[in-house]
Parts: structure tokens; sequence; C-alpha cells
């Protein structure tokens, strides 16, 4: 069974033990310093500096590019399916959610995006996917915009405290 944990970075310890992972991609702002959880090798921890915003020209803020998605699509094609991957962000309902759909497509490219967003707000009534991230690994993808109308189809996620990980399915063998 092949499942992504989507975790805030408070919980990336304990999420990482609970459920056996052995990889992780964290999307973080350059001045957020965390540690690597110890059962995580650091060749086989991706990460990714960007803040969790829509546009480019924001500031000083580092806006999620094309770059950012092709290596997380490639360390996702690397992943060693038998453990789950482990993805955060500060709060994981944003960056992170967005990840793991690209992750989870990117792997079962069969999959009909629509079943895919519905399940991941089955998995999280918090989940609110980044735009941004989203378009990107729609177009990476070769999604004809199908993700990104998926994913604003499920709309905005409840309001959230960021303490709500969740466990995402790769195919539609398991959520929960």
């Amino acid at each position: 069974m092949t499942r992504i944990v989507v975790s805030p970075l408070c919980r990336i310890a304990e999420m990482a033990v609970r459920h056996g992972a052995r990889e992780m991609i964290s999307l973080m702002a350059k001045e957020q310093a965390f540690h690597r959880p110890g059962v995580i090798a650091a060749d086989r921890h991706l990460l990714l500096y960007m803040n969790d915003i829509a546009f480019k020209g924001t500031g000083n803020l580092v806006a999620p590019e094309e770059a950012h998605v092709r290596q997380l699509i490639d360390f996702a094609a690397a992943w060693d399916q038998r453990s789950p991957l482990l993805i955060h962000c500060w709060m994981g309902v944003s960056r992170s959610p967005a990840a793991a759909l690209i992750a989870a497509l990117s792997l079962a490219s069969d999959q009909d995006e629509m079943a895919l967003a519905k399940r991941l707000r089955s998995a999280s009534p918090y989940a609110t996917p980044n735009a941004r991230i989203v378009e990107i690994g729609d177009v990476l993808l070769q999604r004809k915009g199908r993700l990104v109308d998926a994913v604003r189809a499920i709309g905005r996620g409840a309001d959230a405290d960021g303490n709500a990980p969740f466990v995402l399915s790769v195919t539609t063998e398991f959520d929960g």
C-alpha cells in the first residue's frame, strides 16, 4: 500500500516513527530552521525552500517555482515505496497537500484528478493546496488544467490549527 503522510512541522518526528517513513520532502521558508527526524536518512530528504504564496514578486518571499516542482516529481519517482513518504510544511495544509497531490499523480498518472482531489478532501477537511504549486504541477504532468480544476472544485479547507496530519494513498486502496 503506497501512502503519503502529510504533516505539520511540529509533528514530523512523531509521524515518521508512527508510520515508518524513511523518506521526506520539506517545503519550508528559508528562515525556518528545523531538525530532520533521525529515522530519515539525509540523502532521502528533499528540502525545498519556498514560502506559502501564490504569486511571484511578493516582497522578499520565495514563490514556488517550476524547479521546485520538478525536484519534487523526481524525488517521488526515486521513492522506495515500501514505506510511506512523509511530506511536510509549516502547517501541513497548503504546500504539503499540494506536493502530495503532485507526487501521487506523478506516480499513478492514469488516475482521475477529481477522484484524487476528493480523496484528499476526505483525508483532510483542512487541506487547501497551494494554488501555484498545483498549477505548476498540472503543467509539468501535462494534466491540461484538470488538476487545477479538481482542486478548485473541492474548495478551501476548513480553518486549521496546524495540528492535523493525514494519510493519502497514491491510489484508491487506502486513505485515512
